[in-house]
């Protein structure tokens, strides 16, 4: 029983790894964008639970980013918003359904990968500077806090007591939160059919964009990180089940006030880095929204969590994922490969990162082979 309790625990402290990502992009979208909270909270808890129960692996999920920050900084209408949901989720159906995702997974490099991997590092660190700026003394104290408990307690659950330190440090440095919405009696709700004009803005605006995110950082790279930490254990984690599993949540509940969603690598890094070994993480965090959702008050128990501190979780993570054991084993050819797709993720996106970086390695490739190496794998990093 002791065991039992202790997974338990570290699965509690793991699940609150991810909120650095969760909360000020899915919930910020509602103070914000003015999204419906009740029904946002719902499909995260639905998606959350049903995630863990299905792949029995921290697998997180996440709002999808492109279309978060767009909904934060242009005028985006909730029937465009449904459509880009619909389409993504038929368009990640379709290619997992079929395999394709998984043949194209196999293509990638994996020195373009490791760059992938290092480029979002970057990309989350940057957000997580952002936060911590909102309070330096305050992000600066949750990041001691975190790190002293993970290295001389690594028993004990980091997560869950850098955050309460950052609550009761927060409030006497009055350092600022999330604007949300107190109460919203709105549950469910089937907006308007999205017409041609939605169906452009969402193509063009939110689509396109975000697949370019998904299919590179919430597929292809969460299956192989979940493989480097869980190995045998992560043999259901396939680019093409998180293809459909992302396909099947936006399908169905985007459409009735959701966010579009996904799962995500840093997600994976996030809640393993604070001590998530089983789905029990996941469900545990979808449980946790339910509440929120449902108990009155339950946003403002949220709205309390310095914006610094989420940032100090955050920042954390970015480390985690930026520095895989896949970057540090590199042979020296890969490196300027790695960095390119790097660079370019965090200048572009990742979709672009990828095209650099495969473009890259073509060229160190025949550059290998014109030298007459044989001791390396043209495409192996």
């Amino acid at each position: 029983m002791p065991s039992v309790q202790k997974t338990l625990v570290k699965d509690a402290s793991g699940a609150m790894g991810d909120i650095g990502t969760l909360i000020p992009l899915g919930l910020g979208a509602i103070g914000l964008a003015g999204l419906a909270p009740i029904p946002v909270l719902l499909g995260f808890a639905a998606f959350y639970i049903a995630t863990g129960l299905y792949y029995r692996l921290p697998i997180p999920v996440q709002p999808m980013k492109a279309v978060a920050a767009l909904l934060l900084t242009s005028e985006v209408t909730s029937q465009s918003l449904v459509a880009s949901g619909v389409a993504i989720g038929i368009i990640l159906l379709v290619l997992g359904l079929t395999g394709w995702i998984n043949s194209a997974a196999r293509l990638i490099p994996r020195s373009v990968l490791s760059g992938l991997q290092l480029g979002l590092g970057l990309m989350l660190a940057s957000m997580s500077m952002g936060l911590m700026a909102t309070s330096v003394p305050l992000g600066v104290m949750t990041l001691g806090v975190l790190g002293i408990t993970l290295k001389m307690l690594p028993n004990w659950p980091a997560a869950l007591i850098g955050l309460g330190g950052a609550v009761a440090i927060g409030t006497l440095l009055g350092a600022p939160g999330l604007t949300l919405p107190v109460e919203n009696s709105v549950v469910l709700s089937l907006p308007e059919l999205p017409g041609i004009d939605d169906w452009q803005q969402a193509t063009s605006m939110l689509v396109l964009p975000q697949l370019a995110l998904t299919l590179t950082n919430a597929i292809v790279l969460t299956a192989l990180v979940v493989g480097d930490y869980y190995g045998e254990q992560s043999r259901r984690v396939s680019p093409a089940r998180l293809s459909v599993s992302t396909g099947l949540a936006n399908l169905l509940m985007v459409p009735f006030g959701a966010m579009p969603m996904c799962h995500g690598a840093g997600g994976v890094a996030a809640h393993h880095r604070f001590g998530a070994r089983t789905g029990m993480a996941p469900v545990l965090l979808g449980i946790a929204l339910l509440l929120v959702a449902f108990i009155p008050g339950g946003l403002s128990v949220i709205a309390a969590i310095p914006m610094a501190g989420l940032g100090a979780l955050l920042f954390l993570t970015a480390v985690e994922l930026a520095l895989s054991r896949r970057l540090w084993s590199a042979k020296p050819s890969c490196w300027p490969v790695i960095a390119t797709t790097a660079l370019v993720t965090v200048w572009a996106d990742p979709f672009f990162g990828l095209l650099a970086g495969v473009a890259t390695e073509t060229v160190r490739a025949a550059w290998v082979r014109g030298r007459g190496t044989q001791s390396e794998e043209p495409t192996d990093a």
